[in-house]
């Protein structure tokens, strides 16, 4: 299984453009349901900066690049930062019912 993290800050003022933006891709998701993967986003107390957590099987190839309303996404996203968005590969120590 690969785990990536990414943390990205996001400009006060595109805070609902961004959530907006994160509910529309994870409705794409639910409509296409694609195997082998776990995505979740999250916002932090700040209120702009956001945790996305996105695990896929092994030898499952990332499904979202290719669905449009993450194209979007991405595309919004050179806007809406505040500063680069720092991804990190995890590593599972221990978990309960999450991967």
């Amino acid at each position: 299984m690969s785990i990536v993290m990414f943390r990205s800050k996001i400009k006060a003022e595109h805070v609902p453009a961004l959530e907006a933006a994160v509910k529309k891709g994870f409705a794409a998701l639910e409509k296409r349901q694609p195997a082998g993967i776990r995505y979740a986003s999250f916002r932090l107390a700040d209120g702009v900066t956001y945790v996305a957590m996105l695990a896929l099987d092994e030898g499952v190839e990332n499904p979202l690049p290719a669905i449009p309303e993450f194209q979007e996404f991405q595309e919004g996203l050179k806007t809406w930062l505040a500063e680069q968005p720092a991804p990190d590969q995890l590593t599972v120590v221990g978990s309960y019912r999450l991967f």
